[in-house]
């Protein structure tokens, strides 16, 4: 009784099968990609497609390889009354020789073999038809009088497979109100592609000022081009649903300074930054590229050397804590407009450089800084200084009282010599991080109260010189 039923069915049913129409990078009237900072982005591709009436399968071909299918949005900027989606498949099996070999397991193919004539003279073709049993590990044949384990000569296919694909493609199967090109975009999110900033400071002479150069590196491993897109870049940390981690993108570094360029636009978007390329730009696959972000000059700085206390020496004997100790060498400068700067400033890696006294620039130190807003102090650390060294040790140390765990009183003197090989005077600050309720009872330099747990001594040490800084505190814990 039901077979009667489920011809006309079949045959209905392949008769709505939706015509497949591609549609290819030379279809494409724009696009815009934005990109954030941790390996994603925003694509936005307009084409022009001639869409049948009714329902089609539009094969929209050279999407990103690492598309989030779930994130597509197809819609239809000519035409949208009575357009829409019913369906849509990303098909990421690329094809390869191998890929067409595995998808005929089971099928028939035709074996070219070249075989010499029997007079010897010349070779001719022969060719038999054979079925693909396996793939794994190599190909199994079966002929009709044999199976044989390798391909003995060059295979040929009937067609490709409608789910091998030669680029990855997003196949959205929908409905159109009428039959004439059409202006369809596709908006989905992708990884693959980053961004990251490098920033480049040469610094003065007197190392009072420096000139500061910004450039964006990119990086496009989506496994697709954007050609001439309209590129922009959200500075900030966005907010993401958790999912399987993604593998790290390689980058560039840059090892010069380089001229100044303009700026890219800048503006406010929800709690982040947006940064806009005044012009299109062409991201190829497989390519690390960088543009200009942002320039300034003469901006105002300050250097510091700095010797970092433990507030583990409060609290016990010690005796000699260190010789030779490293002084570490920092540079500070203000984010503001007075100081010829006051740009938010994209989290990334800031490399300083000075020029030697032939005038040949040498990198001096490197630091990362995070996302920075306009109106806050960058504090760059550079490196150890090599002609001040510090020797340092506890004089002395009491224990006054207390017998329960956290109510101990400490009395201990510190002696902390700086030695300065420069042929100029230096100044050193000495931070010492000091625990619970805390008083100084003797300082041979003046102190500042730097936080509640902190006290900070500035000081002077003579060229070729050195200076001793003693002090003597009370810690109550």
């Amino acid at each position: 009784m039901r077979t009667p039923f489920l011809a006309p069915l079949a045959l209905t049913l392949a008769a709505q099968t939706p015509q497949e129409v591609p549609t290819t990078l030379k279809d494409q009237q724009a696009l815009a990609v934005t990109i954030y900072n941790d390996n994603l982005a925003l694509v936005k591709d307009q084409r022009e497609v001639r869409l049948p009436k009714g329902m089609a399968a539009l094969a929209f071909q050279e999407v990103s390889a690492q598309i989030r299918p779930e994130t597509a949005l197809l819609r239809n900027l000519t035409s949208p009354k009575d357009f829409w989606v019913a369906e849509q498949n990303f098909d990421f099996d690329l094809l390869t020789p191998a890929k067409l070999l595995e998808k005929y397991v089971g099928e028939q193919v035709t074996v070219v073999r070249t075989v010499p004539n029997a007079d010897g003279a010349g070779a001719k073709e022969v060719r038999e038809t054979a079925t693909v049993l396996a793939t794994n590990s190599g190909t199994v044949l079966q002929f009709a009088d044999r199976i044989e384990t390798s391909v003995p000569g060059r295979l040929i296919f009937p067609k490709v497979p409608d789910n091998l694909r030669a680029r990855p493609t997003l196949v959205v199967s929908l409905h159109s109100p009428v039959e004439k090109p059409q202006k369809l975009e596709l908006s989905y999110l992708t990884g693959g592609l980053s961004w990251r900033a490098d920033y480049v400071i040469n610094l003065a002479p007197d190392e009072k000022a420096m000139d500061l150069n910004g450039w964006v590196t990119l990086t496009n491993q989506s496994g697709t081009a954007y050609p001439n897109a309209t590129l922009q870049l959200v500075a900030g940390d966005v907010n993401r649903a958790r999912e399987a981690a993604m593998p790290e993108m390689a980058m560039m570094s840059r090892a010069k300074a380089m001229p100044a360029a303009p700026r890219m636009q800048e503006e406010s978007l929800f709690e982040y930054h947006l940064y806009t390329l005044d012009r299109p730009t062409t991201l190829k696959e497989s390519q690390t590229k960088q543009v200009a972000l942002l320039s300034a000059s003469s901006i105002p700085t300050r250097k510091e050397y700095l010797l970092q206390g433990q507030s583990h020496y409060y609290s016990d004997a010690y005796g000699d804590l260190g010789q030779r100790l490293k002084v570490g060498v920092f540079v500070e400068f203000d984010n503001r407009t007075e100081a010829n700067l006051g740009l938010p400033m994209p989290k990334g890696i800031v490399r300083v450089y000075k020029r030697d006294s032939e005038g040949r620039p040498q990198f001096v130190g490197e630091d990362r800084i995070d996302h920075t807003p306009k109106n806050e102090t960058l504090r760059l650390k550079l490196g150890e200084a090599f002609d001040i060294t510090a020797n340092r040790k506890q004089t002395d140390f009491k224990k006054l009282g207390g017998t329960g765990r956290y109510n101990y009183t400490f009395e201990s003197a510190f002696e902390v010599e700086l030695r300065n090989a420069k042929k100029e005077a230096i100044t050193v600050s000495v931070l010492e991080p000091m625990p619970g309720d805390w008083e100084l009872l003797q300082q041979s330099h003046p102190s500042t109260k730097e936080t509640s747990g902190t006290a900070r001594f500035k000081v002077t040490v003579p060229a070729e010189g050195k200076a001793t800084l003693t002090y003597r505190v009370r810690i109550r814990q």
